[in-house]
This record gives C-alpha cells, structure tokens and sequence, in this order.
C-alpha cells in the first residue's frame, strides 16, 4: 500500500499540496491496485467513479475514432493522474486508459477530488494549472498536424519520448512501443511509421532492434522536428 504523504513528495504529484488530514483520509479511502500489459483501466464513453494515480509502470490514454483506430493522447507515469477531468466535470469518460508497462496504481473515489478541489485552494490551483498544460499540448499537437510534415512529426514524436523517458546506458529508449503506437502518436499510417524508422536507420539517426530504437544522433533528430 502507497503511503500518498511519501509518494507525492517523491514524484512532484499534485498531492504534495494537501493537508496531513486531507492525506491520511486519502491513504484510508483510495483503492490501491496492480495491473498488468494489457489491462483497462477504463473505457471512453463510461462513467468512472474516480480517478487514477499511477505509483509506476506506464499507462497510454487514448482515444478512438469512428473507424477504431486509436489515438494517443499521452503516456501517465509515476506521479502523474488521470481521468480527473471527467471526474470534476461530471461527464462520461473522454478518453480510454490502457498498460503498456506492468502498473500500481491508485484509485481515488470521485467525493474526495472534488472536496480537496473546494476547500483547498493550493490543491485546486495546481489542478487548474494541470488542466491547463494538458490543453496547451493539445494545442501544440493540433498545430504539428497542420504545419508539420508526417517525417518532421515522426521526429519530433521520437524527442519527446526521449525527454519523457530518457535513454538506457545503451542509448535505447526506456519505452517499448509497437509501430502501430508510434503510428497511434503522429497520427498517420503504420506503414508510414516502419518506412520513416527505416530511413531515419539508414540516414543514421536512429538503430532499431525488434521493438527497441536506439537514439544514435538526438540533435539530428531535433533538426528534423523543427
């Protein structure tokens, strides 16, 4: 069971800003629970009784179109929570939350956010900030797709993972994802994806190895993005 005084200060969470009663009534109330590659957390279009905070593992959350391809919005980690919005806004789940990476997670009743919300103004400020770098990425990802070509985005996808999840002591990225989820990112076909990793491989930016993709040139890939 994760102890969420210890954990926050820990991760930087937006637990930090509670109370020591408002932490020990979340220790007392949340449900912590473990998940494995491949477990639903949630699904867009349901009513969630809470929200998640991931203690580790990685999980993707996503949407899916008309046609059911997914797309991804952005990966939680340690420290990070999702589903909150749907919670605060009292609609249906906006997203689908999914683990890619073997998961501890807690769960947190609906009452406890939007009372933390209410009678805490630190805690609600970091939420509203929250929110608020959430839908500059958004807004950031909108413009790429209508300015950037598919390479350029294959890219700059690829920095950013970089950033997010840092590189092994061999230069691999510490995430594994399919080409169908790097497809799911940029927004294109997976067939554009393995064309793109292949020509990054032989422009010598990049080394692949089944899954794994070995950064060989950062600033390259950087150039590119831009």
């Amino acid at each position: 069971m994760v102890l969420c005084e210890k954990c926050a200060f820990e991760t930087n969470a937006v637990f930090r800003f509670l109370t020591r009663d408002e932490i020990d009534r979340l220790n007392f109330e949340k449900d912590f629970r473990h998940y494995r590659r491949g477990d639903i957390l949630y699904h867009e279009g349901n009513r969630i009784s809470g929200f998640f905070c991931i203690h580790s593992g990685i999980i993707k959350v996503f949407k899916t179109g008309v046609d059911g391809k997914e797309q991804i919005i952005r990966f939680a980690r340690r420290g990070e929570i999702i589903a909150y919005r749907s919670v605060l806004s009292n609609e249906p789940a906006c997203t689908s939350a999914k683990v890619i990476e073997d998961s501890q997670v807690c769960f947190i009743p609906s009452e406890l956010l939007i009372q933390f919300v209410k009678t805490n103004p630190s805690f609600a400020f970091e939420v509203v900030k929250l929110t608020c770098n959430e839908l500059a990425e958004a807004n950031s990802y909108i413009t790429d797709i209508a300015q950037k070509t598919v390479r350029e985005r294959v890219a700059e996808v690829l920095v950013k993972l970089v950033g997010d999840f840092g590189l092994d002591d061999q230069k691999f990225l510490r995430i594994s994802l399919t080409r169908e989820e790097l497809a799911n990112i940029v927004g294109t076909a997976t067939e554009s994806v393995i064309r793109l990793l292949s020509e990054f491989k032989s422009d010598r930016l990049i080394e692949l190895s089944g899954r794994k993709i070995k950064i060989i040139d950062l600033k390259g890939l950087e150039k590119l993005s831009s």
